[in-house]
């Protein structure tokens, strides 16, 4: 499977964030992986996923930051070394929009459809843990100002963080995507539903796509389609993944070892036929 890089035109990208949109409406969710290098996306382009996402905890990782250490300018580059590698729809992990304001918002959305970008996420986590996520109305007029920059060329995903932050309240969650539903999201996401009643409620709920993030011990797959789950993403957990198989292969080498090398041969494979 050979990809080609997209031309990163008006006409061009406006019909990428269509047919990222249409993906959201199949038989069977989406499944969406996160790379977090040129490289990785065009292994898992060459798989066969239909999609990509960026993730902003591997991303930071490569760069021997954590998760929110990284800046607009630096998120948007590597936006663009994800999109410029294969020819498959991107979406981003835009964190908070890199800014309080709907003015910052917006423009981080019209920076993201500027570099070819099909999509993007903007959550509602403030960066304070003392009061991690925005007031209701201040979040929802930060996601109407995506929209409008989105300028329906960009399928802009409304995150909600209470589940991540310690705010375990499930009817919040669900008016929050509701609101965000109303202000023109296209597809919500609430990161951190681990009960497959959770993801059933939100799903029935709401009228919009429903990404659901994959997590250890969580609904499988299986479980997520069956309650009405469009979209399934992993964020950092591929990066960490790898991250694990090379530590483990360093461990080995201290000690003498040399298991890494099955992995390595299946990894030698993967990027011959990926890179070619």
């Amino acid at each position: 499977m050979r990809l080609r890089p997209r031309v990163c035109g008006a006409v061009s990208v406006a019909r990428m964030a269509s047919e990222f949109l249409d993906l959201h409406h199949g038989d069977t969710p989406l499944l969406i992986p996160n790379p977090w290098d040129g490289g990785s996306a065009r292994l898992l382009a060459s798989l066969g996923f239909r999609a990509l996402a960026t993730t902003s905890s591997g991303f930071a990782g490569t760069l021997g930051r954590r998760d929110g250490g990284v800046t607009r300018d630096e998120a948007l580059a590597h936006a663009a070394t994800i999109v410029a590698a294969t020819a498959l729809p991107v979406s981003a992990d835009l964190e908070n929009g890199f800014g309080h304001s709907p003015d910052d918002v917006a423009a981080t959305i019209t920076a993201a459809r500027g570099v070819g970008l099909a999509g993007g996420s903007i959550e509602d986590f403030t960066g304070d843990t003392g009061a991690p996520v925005y007031a209701r109305e201040a979040a929802v007029e930060r996601v109407a100002a995506a929209v409008a920059a989105a300028a329906g060329e960009f399928v802009l995903t409304a995150r909600c963080e209470n589940l991540l932050h310690g705010v375990d309240d499930l009817t919040d969650t669900v008016e929050r995507l509701q609101a965000y539903q109303e202000a023109g999201a296209d597809v919500l996401y609430a990161p951190g539903l681990v009960r497959i009643a959770d993801v059933e409620t939100v799903v029935r709920n709401v009228d919009r796509p429903v990404n659901v993030l994959l997590l250890d011990g969580g609904p499988s797959v299986a479980e997520l389609a069956a309650a009405g789950a469009a979209r399934i993403s992993v964020g950092g957990t591929f990066f960490y993944a790898a991250a694990g198989a090379l530590i483990d292969a360093g461990k080995a080498l201290l000690a003498g070892e040399t298991s890494f090398y099955a992995n390595a041969a299946t990894g030698r494979k993967g990027a011959a036929a990926a890179f070619s």
